[in-house]
């Protein structure tokens, strides 16, 4: 299990500028390295309404566009609520970009306004790879990135 304290602190030491382009490419090489059995772990933007971007992102070549109306990424933009997903193959509508893909947690990210940025995406191999422990330290981690960077 990660030591999600020790990495809050490592995340918040790493994001040294305002940048968002630079804070989502540091976040996703970080979690990449640090979190344990992830086969992808990126983030997807809001650019335009109904639909997600991809962003900085770590693991092989991912679907774009996500529209709000499909897959988990699109579940928790739409609903704006973390989704977390033991067994992707049991979601009708799961957007398979790597066949490899067992499990998934997806955080919204939303700017000082509450609107919605985007989402970080996390995909594991293995099944039912994320706990509630898990969630609870990626949301935070997001937090801090969302706190260190100019996300409007």
């Amino acid at each position: 299990m990660p030591d999600y304290a020790l990495l809050a602190r490592q995340l918040k030491a790493l994001l040294d500028t305002r940048d968002w382009l630079t804070n989502s490419a540091q976040t996703s090489a970080f979690l990449m390295q640090e979190i344990p059995d992830l086969n992808w772990a990126g983030f997807y933007l809001q650019r335009s309404p109904e639909q997600l971007t991809l962003g900085p992102f770590q693991g092989k070549p991912a679907c774009n566009p996500i529209p709000f109306s499909k897959g988990v990424c699109g579940a928790s933009a739409r609903t704006r609520q973390t989704q977390r997903i033991d067994d992707v193959h049991a979601v009708a509508d799961h957007i398979a970009c790597d066949s490899a893909s067992e499990s998934e947690l997806v955080v919204p990210i939303l700017d000082t306004d509450g609107t919605l940025w985007g989402v970080l995406d996390l995909d594991s191999p293995r099944k039912a790879r994320f706990s509630e422990t898990d969630q609870a330290g990626i949301e935070a981690l997001v937090e801090i990135f969302c706190q260190a960077s100019d996300l409007d």
